[in-house]
């Protein structure tokens, strides 16, 4: 069972630039898409493949966040955002449920210049980990998405001038660390180690073309899953975004 999962900056710039293609040739069983930038009818009206469906979520703001799962597989139920109203409207989150798993799917705030929006950050992320561990009881879980933040030194290229930046504060770096606490997978380590691997890159200074970049695109999984874990890669040759997709595999 394949899962991919891509910030694609805008749906509609990465299909010009040839995502569909992409989606075509992959043939993931699940695509989880993140800061799509557009409604949930642009996005489901996409020339996507006979027999997918689209589960789309949308910002009250227009051309701001989004995500959407594309699947041929029939959920038991869907769910858009955490529940929490302060926290939805930014159409961040979509989860679909399975007989096996939970599947969320979570673009995650970005904390911000001079760190002005970490104090939010902080509190979406604690959310976001109650609502995990609250599915959790039920059946195992997958989440994936943009979730911006590079947990380690090794998951960006120039950790000494980042260390109070966003996406690598310590603040942030240590919420990563309860996810891990808790129980959760960082599925790309399980196979990867060192540094170099990245998914996100400025589009300033070439900085994709020389590798400066930063790993804050993650499949996590449950304990229970993780003896079902086949793969998990990033795919940085696959371009039409400033992320990258990454993939995981189960059996």
């Amino acid at each position: 069972m394949k899962f991919i999962s891509w910030n694609v900056n805008g749906i509609r710039a990465a299909m010009k630039k040839g995502a569909m293609s992409f989606f075509q040739s992959s043939q993931a069983d699940f695509v989880c898409l993140q800061e799509t930038k557009a409604t949930c009818e642009i996005v489901e009206s996409m020339d996507w493949d006979a027999g997918l469906r689209v589960f789309a979520n949308e910002a009250e703001k227009k051309g701001y966040s989004g995500t959407a799962i594309v699947t041929p597989h029939e959920p038991l139920s869907v769910a858009y955002g955490l529940g929490i109203e302060e926290h939805d409207r930014e159409g961040r989150v979509v989860t679909l449920e399975y007989d096996a798993f939970y599947l969320t799917n979570v673009y995650t705030p970005n904390s911000q210049n001079e760190l002005k929006r970490l104090p939010y950050r902080q509190e979406w992320n604690a959310a976001f980990l109650e609502k995990m561990l609250e599915l959790e009881t039920r059946k195992p879980v997958i989440f994936c998405g943009d979730l911006n933040v590079a947990h380690t030194e090794d998951d960006l290229a120039n950790p000494k001038t980042n260390r109070k930046n966003a996406g690598f504060s310590d603040e942030e770096r240590s919420d990563f660390d309860v996810i891990v606490d808790a129980g959760f997978v960082d599925t790309f380590r399980e196979f990867t180690q060192g540094n170099g691997h990245y998914s996100w890159w400025s589009f300033r200074a070439n900085s994709r073309a020389r590798n400066v970049g930063w790993r804050i695109d993650y499949f996590l999984i449950s304990q229970a899953l993780r003896s079902r874990l086949a793969t998990a890669e990033i795919l940085p040759d696959v371009h039409g975004s400033d992320h990258c997709p990454v993939t995981m595999e189960l059996s």
